[in-house]
């Protein structure tokens, strides 16, 4: 089997490769992440996920390398990570009572022979009304300040909401593992066998 390479830092990307039990490594993608202008974020995720794949590359010659990336919307307006408190509230108090779209662009680059299987997933959050106390008590308890859209949905940022939709809630996370299952079966590799 090729080795498998997550292009990726991120805690929970890693976290989330781990539930398919396969053997795989992780490095650092070096690539500026600004969004171009006029750049739609379907348009943003794919670029990026193409990108950090592709700058791990040549370190890895001869390998399966997952890129991924992801950004959130709220009225169809990117919101990124907050990176503060206030920014926080704003974001929150901007999906309260609204749906969050996020976008996951996902690719299995083969460095071997330069194929790139790419696709993008959406997932949608449904947030209930928000009180400024309710936003206020989660920010202060879960701190999700590098987090897009200033919510973890595997902590306690679950409580925000009133529904998930879409195929794969591990896209919320920023890995979509079904649609990487299939990537990789088309490589012929079955996580199953």
């Amino acid at each position: 089997m090729k080795d498998l390479v997550l292009a990726s830092t991120s805690v929970y990307r890693k976290a989330c490769l781990e539930k398919l039990g396969l053997p795989f490594i992780c490095d650092s993608p070096h690539c500026d992440e600004t969004p171009h202008g006029n750049e739609s974020a379907e348009q943003l995720v794919i670029r990026l996920a193409k990108k950090k794949a592709h700058s791990i590359a040549h370190a890895h010659p001869d390998a399966l390398i997952i890129g991924s990336d992801q950004v959130a919307c709220v009225d169809d307006e990117i919101i990124g990570k907050p990176l503060d408190h206030d920014t926080a509230i704003e974001q929150l108090n901007a999906a309260s009572g609204k749906t969050v779209r996020f976008y996951t662009g996902l690719c299995l680059y083969d460095s071997h022979d330069q194929t790139c299987q790419l696709e993008v997933e959406t997932f949608d959050v449904v947030f209930r009304k928000l009180s400024q106390q309710q936003i206020e008590g989660y920010l202060r308890k879960e701190q999700p300040y590098y987090c897009a859209g200033s919510f973890k949905s595997e902590g306690l940022g679950i409580c925000l909401f009133e529904r998930l939709e879409g195929r794969d809630p591990n896209t919320l996370i920023g890995l979509p593992l079904i649609l990487l299952s299939e990537m990789l079966r088309n490589k012929g590799i079955d996580a199953l066998v």
